[in-house]
């Protein structure tokens, strides 16, 4: 018996590493998880109105199939968010999902052909290259440069006849780094040049630090912008999966994609209806956990930067958004590689982390990602034993 292989090649790093904790747990030592980028199972709660909406709508019997596309109340909130971000819509331009995961899965589907190049920044969030290799395309990434600006001339050397479109993720996952509105207008300016769709995920939107955050939606103009958003982390229900996908209205060249895409929605029926009522709460209701938890992940980032760069043989950059940091590793003569390092930490200190070159061999090796979203009490543990398995060089 074989299996097809497209799907021997899917990695998802994040969640692979989890399979040596599984190990590791079996010794009863303590394990600190900071791989997972789910707040909800820290000190992040789904906020109550949330909460009594899901329940509310499942106590009202609202348990059928909605439509394909999504609920029409639910498309018609998101139309008013995304464009208060600049990014023109009408509500069949928009395309409930199950998580922005589903959402990129299906986008991909739909334009990514045999022999197809996407390019991404480098890092990037796994999945994004597993579902482009996963339709038969490959991937190109760009470099950001340690200003966290892309490198557009090296954006540029990476273009090919194969170009198909360019992804943003902004803020970006592993990094945290974020777009300006420059940076984002340079890459605009050369997908209208090359003729490439642009596809943006916008999911840490509203978790930006330093910065007021832009959106894509302010320059996109009649260009051929699909933006991937949803609610799992700003509104902190990781559990609930629902995202979604928007196409710019102004884009003729998209009337292919707007007739097609919605395909896919109708074969798998529809997304949960309770969810995505309490989605509509979620965007309608009150906002006031947003600022109090940006608030509390600004300090938890301050702090954790501050100590890993104290660490010999550690350096790290400041995230001005989401909340994972992406040091950078002395590896010397101790470690092979950064996965031999990051399985090396968890095998003497129980901490879990992800390995850079998980994002991405180019530019993700020999670093890994920390999620500092734990209380600062569990951040500092891990540091103090971070520490000393360093001095041990």
């Amino acid at each position: 018996m074989k299996i097809s292989d497209r799907t021997r090649q899917v990695e998802y790093a994040i969640r692979d590493i989890i399979q040596y904790a599984r190990e590791y747990q079996k010794t009863g030592k303590e394990l600190i998880y900071l791989n997972i980028g789910d707040p909800v199972q820290f000190d992040f709660k789904t906020p109550e109105h949330i909460k009594n909406a899901l329940i509310n709508a499942v106590r009202n019997d609202e348990n059928y199939y909605t439509d394909s596309e999504g609920l029409p109340e639910l498309r018609a909130a998101i139309k008013e968010k995304e464009e208060k971000k600049g990014l023109a819509l009408d509500i069949n331009d928009i395309l409930v999902t199950n998580g922005v995961s589903e959402g990129l899965d299906m986008t991909m589907a739909s334009i990514v052909e045999p022999g197809s190049e996407i390019l991404m920044p480098g890092p990037h969030y796994p999945p994004y290259a597993s579902y482009v290799k996963f339709y038969g395309g490959t991937v190109a990434e760009f470099k950001i440069q340690d200003d966290g600006k892309p490198d557009i001339d090296y954006l540029r050397s990476k273009l090919s006849p194969k170009s198909r479109a360019i992804c943003i993720l902004n803020p970006n996952n592993p990094t945290g780094e974020v777009f300006d509105a420059k940076s984002l207008q340079q890459i605009i300016d050369i997908a209208a040049e090359h003729n490439l769709y642009i596809i943006c995920d916008e999911i840490y939107d509203k978790i930006v630090f330093d910065d007021t955050f832009s959106g894509i939606g302010k320059l996109s103009k009649d260009l051929p912008i699909i933006l991937l958003n949803g609610f799992s982390k700003v509104y902190l229900m990781t559990g609930w999966r629902c995202g979604y996908i928007c196409m710019n209205s102004n884009c003729k060249e998209l009337d292919d994609l707007r007739v097609n895409i919605p395909k896919l929605a109708r074969v798998r029926i529809s997304t949960n209806l309770p969810v995505q009522i309490a989605a509509v709460e979620a965007l309608r209701g009150p906002q006031e956990h947003i600022p109090q938890m940006v608030h509390k992940l600004k300090n938890r980032r301050d702090y954790i930067v501050k100590r890993l760069n104290a660490i010999n043989g550690i350096t790290c950059n400041l995230p001005r958004g989401a909340f994972y940091v992406f040091p950078k590793i002395d590896l010397g003569t101790r470690w092979k590689n950064d996965k031999d390092f990051v399985l090396d930490l968890l095998n003497n200190t129980g901490i879990l982390t992800v390995h850079g070159s998980g994002f991405g061999h180019t530019f993700g090796s020999n670093h890994f990602r920390i999620v500092y979203l734990p209380h600062e009490e569990i951040l500092e543990n891990a540091m103090n034993k971070m520490e000393s398995f360093m001095n041990k060089r």
